[in-house]
């Protein structure tokens, strides 16, 4: 019980220094937002099954497509979540943690990515986490070109399949990536981009927030976008 409360009174810490005024626990609060979806829109998006995703996963298999299989790799991390999900995460590439459990984002940058998740109203098990690269590599450089033109291919296998409506990009490295541009997060974030027929919307890593904290607001400013964007307003 005592651990139960001390993570919520973290979590309410954290939606409080993200900017999230006041929290009820009545069901309709904690359902806001999701019936403003408008209808048509949810209607077009036809239903992915767990199978498509499985096949990308089967394609890829026990990869050795480039030099990461011999660098010192557990398994491959392929991606965890809804595979009809209207938002998608991608951030770098697996760490550590997620190299021993193969699920993506389960370290502490994880529990801050979910901290986010929450902090605008939807669950984890609502969205689709993958990254750009699925192996982890060695001492957690930065992947390397080669790997990511190897790599990459599956993620776009991915995003087409799951169709989301809203792409985050975690990080310099994954905004970088998924937009071909040298431009640095900073200078890429706050504002919106077209992505393979989602709105991309770069923000800073979860891990770069637990080393800077004074950067939650910029986030919150960034995930209040995804959320208008999820609910069909117009963002400029």
């Amino acid at each position: 019980m005592t651990n139960a409360r001390e993570r919520l009174a973290e979590h309410l810490k954290f939606f409080g220094e993200m900017g999230v005024e006041g929290f009820r626990r009545d069901a309709a609060w904690q359902k806001r937002g999701r019936e403003s979806f408008p209808s048509d829109v949810v209607a077009e998006k036809i239903p992915v099954s767990f199978s498509d995703l499985t096949a990308i996963r089967e394609d890829i298999g026990d990869c050795t497509r480039c030099k990461l299989c011999n660098l010192g790799r557990k398994q491959i991390v392929f991606g965890v979540g809804n595979p009809n999900a209207d938002l998608m995460f991608v951030g770098e590439a697996p760490g550590r943690d997620e190299d021993i459990q193969g699920i993506p984002f389960v370290g502490r940058a994880g529990q801050k990515l979910t901290q986010i998740i929450e902090a605008i109203g939807l669950k984890r098990d609502e969205v689709y986490i993958a990254n750009v690269i699925k192996c982890r590599p060695p001492d957690n450089r930065n992947p390397e070109p080669d790997e990511v033109e190897s790599c990459e291919p599956f993620l776009f296998r991915q995003v087409d399949s799951i169709k989301p409506k809203v792409i985050v990009a975690l990080g310099t490295f994954a905004a970088k990536s998924l937009l071909k541009t040298t431009d640095s997060i900073s200078r890429l974030r706050g504002r919106v981009y077209d992505y393979r027929g989602a709105k991309l919307v770069p923000t800073f890593h979860p891990a770069f927030l637990l080393r800077n904290p004074s950067s939650r607001r910029e986030v919150w400013e960034d995930m209040k976008k995804v959320r208008a964007l999820l609910n069909g307003e117009d963002v400029a």
